[in-house]
C-alpha cells in the first residue's frame, strides 16, 4: 500500500470538511456588520448553534495528522507561518468565547457582537494569507526554513485573504437562506448578488494570478495535453457561477450547494497545481512523510476514528435540518 499517498488524501479531505464546514460558519461572523439587527444576528447564531464545535474538529485532524505523517512538512510550514496561525487561533478563540458569553450578557451584547465578527474576519483572512503564501513558496535550505517572519505577507497573499473571506461570506449566506424564512431571506439574497460577482472575480484574478508565481504552475495548466484534461475545471466552475447567479433569486437549498460545489473545483485545481509539493516550490510529500511503519500504525487508527467523526457529524446536521425559529429549530 502507498502509505504516504494515502495520508496525503486524508490530510487534504480534512482540511476541505475544515473549509467547507467551519467556512460557512466563520462566513455567518463575516456578516455580521451588515445585519444590524440584534434579534436576527442571534437567529444567524442559532443556525450554526449546534454544529459549529464539531465543523473545528477537522481543522484538529488536518493539523495533527500532518504533524504526526509529515513532520518535516509541519515544521517548515508552522515556522513559516508563525504569525498568521498565531493571529488565526487567537481570532478562533475570540470567536468561541464570543458565542458562548453573547447570548449571555445582554449588557455587552454589542461587544461580543463585534468579538464574533471580528474574530471570523480574521480567521479567514489568515487562512487565505497562508494559502497565498504557501502557492508564492517557502524559503528552503538543507531542510531548514531560512525565510523572514512576514515572507507570508504580500500583494498576492492579500489578495487571497479577501477572496477567502468573500467565499466564507457567500458559503455563509448559502446556509442562511436554506435556514430562513420570510423578509430576512430576502434581504439575505440581496447579500448574496454582489457577492457572487466578487467571489467570480476573486476566482479569475487568483488564478491567472497563481499562473505567474511560478513558471511550473502555468505549464501544469496550459501544455498539451494537459489543458485538454484540466479545462473542465474552470469550465464547470464558470458554469456554476453562472447557475449560482440565478439561483439566489429564488433558490434555497441550491445555493449552499452550488457553493460548496465551486469550492470543491476551486480546492481541486489547487490541489493539482501544487502536486506532489507539500512544501512549494522543492519538497515533495514523499520527501517529507514518516516513515513507512508509522504511517501504517496511524493509518489504522484514522481508519478506526473517521467512521465515527463523519458518523457523528452527518447525524448532527440530520437532526437539526430544518428551519431555525427566532428561538431555535422548528
Amino acid at each position: 500500500m502507498d502509505y504516504q499517498l494515502i495520508w496525503v488524501l486524508l490530510i487534504a479531505v480534512a482540511v476541505f470538511a475544515y473549509v467547507t464546514l467551519d467556512g460557512f460558519d466563520l462566513g455567518i461572523g463575516i456578516l455580521f456588520p451588515f445585519i444590524k439587527s440584534p434579534k436576527n444576528r442571534g437567529r444567524m447564531m442559532n443556525t450554526v448553534a449546534p454544529v459549529w464545535d464539531g465543523n473545528e474538529t477537522w481543522l484538529i485532524l488536518g493539523g495533527g495528522g500532518l504533524y504526526a505523517a509529515f513532520p518535516q512538512a509541519y515544521s517548515l510550514l508552522m515556522t513559516a507561518f508563525y504569525i498568521p496561525v498565531f493571529a488565526m487561533l487567537l481570532a478562533l478563540v475570540f470567536r468561541g468565547v464570543a458565542f458562548e458569553f453573547r447570548f449571555k450578557s445582554k449588557n455587552h451584547q454589542k461587544h461580543w457582537d463585534f468579538a464574533f465578527s471580528a474574530g471570523s474576519i480574521i480567521a479567514a483572512a489568515m487562512q487565505g494569507a497562508m494559502l497565498g503564501g504557501f502557492i508564492e513558496g517557502i524559503a528552503v535550505e538543507n531542510g531548514r526554513f531560512v525565510g523572514g517572519a512576514f515572507d507570508w505577507l504580500s500583494p498576492f497573499s492579500v489578495f487571497c485573504a479577501t477572496a477567502v473571506v468573500v467565499g466564507y461570506a457567500l458559503l455563509g449566506t448559502g446556509w442562511l437562506i436554506m435556514k430562513m424564512e420570510g423578509d430576512f431571506q430576502g434581504n439575505l439574497r440581496r447579500l448574496a448578488k454582489p457577492a457572487v460577482i466578487w467571489m467570480a472575480a476573486n476566482l479569475g484574478v487568483v488564478s491567472l494570478m497563481t499562473t505567474y508565481v511560478n513558471p511550473a504552475y502555468a505549464q501544469r495548466w496550459f501544455e498539451l495535453p494537459n489543458i485538454l484534461y484540466l479545462a473542465p475545471i474552470p469550465l464547470v466552475t464558470v458554469g456554476l457561477l453562472y447557475w449560482l447567479w440565478h439561483a439566489v433569486k429564488k433558490r434555497e437549498k441550491t445555493v449552499f450547494g452550488i457553493t460548496l460545489g465551486i469550492f470543491f473545483l476551486s480546492y481541486l485545481g489547487f490541489g493539482i497545481t501544487l502536486y506532489p509539493n507539500i512544501v512549494p516550490p522543492m519538497i515533495t510529500f514523499r520527501d517529507a512523510a514518516a516513515p513507512e511503519n508509522s504511517l501504517a500504525f496511524m493509518l489504522v487508527g484514522a481508519v478506526v476514528l473517521l467512521p465515527i467523526i463523519l458518523g457523528y457529524t452527518a447525524y448532527a446536521y440530520w437532526v437539526f435540518r430544518g428551519k431555525t425559529g427566532d428561538e431555535g429549530y422548528h
